[in-house]
């Protein structure tokens, strides 16, 4: 009789166990209502902490863990090296997200450059983020037509050897059919840069970043005379067919003491990129989210107020990630040919 009894306590806490198992774990919980969406944990890799990536970075992996509870997404930020070590960390599969320079990102989507030999294949895009705007500055006795040309035979700077701003100064060169040959190059940093155009030592730099730039701030409310060289149509084609990342952008007069004219320069974007492995409709709502929530990006950080549907694409080094695509699609954006993805043709 005992026994018996211990039977129908057992049979009764299994049934019980089962039924609370099929509640809580199953495809539906009750009729009509589906199970929540597996939990997704995504990585945004940026660049140092004393930089604009690393801000900018964790301020939308904040933004989108707050506003994608209902999906389960959660995002972190990651530092590290900056562009060059974010493909690296991408292939790798350590993040699924990152902010990079235009001209590294289009380097690895071809395979060359800092790439040559490893082209980056599932390399995708989101968005451009913020502009970083070419400035050569000249000492304008030195100036002749006011062109980029210009920097043909003037005593020049660079940039630091080895860092991103030597190398896009390189590759605008090349776009232009000037070598480091046809100038007298030194590699200097901003601040150093301008301290020797001062002191008359330097004719020229290349400085390029988010306007206002306080080294070229600094040049233009100092005694000596600068100009910021224009571009043309024809030379951002030349500079494009070596690297296609740049685009047209206009200084307002105003944003340097006494400029009085606009500056017609060019710009590459600091973009967000994706590894094309990342799910679709994930991708879709970071997108979406991110354009439906850019007042508070705007409190994150100042290069964040340049976070604009309108621009979105501007510059884009590789393939949108097809959930980008869906959402541009969604609000008419024109798609150019060289974004569309190969998975999506």
């Amino acid at each position: 009789m005992k026994k018996s009894w211990l039977k129908v306590i057992a049979v009764f806490v299994i049934m019980t166990f089962v039924v609370t198992i099929a509640g809580c774990g199953g495809g539906e919980s009750k009729e009509g209502e589906k199970k929540s969406p597996k939990r997704q944990f995504l990585t945004i890799t940026t660049a140092s902490t004393g930089g604009t990536y690393y801000p900018i970075g964790m301020g939308m992996a904040t933004l989108w863990t707050e506003k994608l509870k209902e999906y389960n997404i959660s995002v972190t930020g990651q530092s590290s090296a900056g562009s060059v070590e974010n493909i690296d960390i991408l292939r790798k599969g350590e993040a699924q997200l990152a902010i990079m320079q235009g001209l590294i990102g289009a380097m690895a989507w071809k395979g060359k450059g800092t790439f040559d030999g490893k082209q980056y294949e599932e390399l995708r895009s989101i968005s451009m983020l913020w502009p970083n705007v070419e400035h050569f500055v000249v000492v304008k006795d030195k100036v002749k037509t006011g062109n980029i040309k210009d920097i043909k035979g003037l005593h020049i700077s660079l940039g630091p050897s080895g860092s991103g701003t030597e190398r896009s100064t390189l590759t605008i060169m090349e776009g232009l059919g000037l070598t480091v040959k046809d100038v007298q190059p030194e590699y200097l940093g901003y601040s150093e840069s301008a301290d020797a155009m001062k002191n008359g030592t330097l004719d020229a730099a290349s400085m390029p970043a988010g306007p206002p730039a306080s080294a070229v701030t600094d040049l233009f409310a100092s005694p000596i005379e600068v100009q910021v060289l224009n571009f043309t149509e024809e030379d951002l084609k030349g500079i494009n067919n070596v690297f296609d990342t740049w685009f047209s952008y206009t200084i307002k007069p105003g944003v340097y003491p006494g400029q009085e004219e606009p500056i017609e320069t060019i710009a590459q974007p600091n973009w967000l990129a994706v590894s094309a492995p990342t799910d679709e409709e994930t991708v879709y709502l970071l997108t979406k989210t991110l354009f439906e929530n850019l007042e508070e990006m705007y409190k994150v950080h100042k290069s964040a107020t340049n976070i604009k549907l309108e621009t979105a694409l501007n510059g884009l080094p590789a393939p949108l990630h097809p959930g980008a695509l869906k959402y541009y699609k969604e609000k008419g954006l024109t798609i150019p040919d060289r974004l569309v993805p190969p998975e999506a043709k």
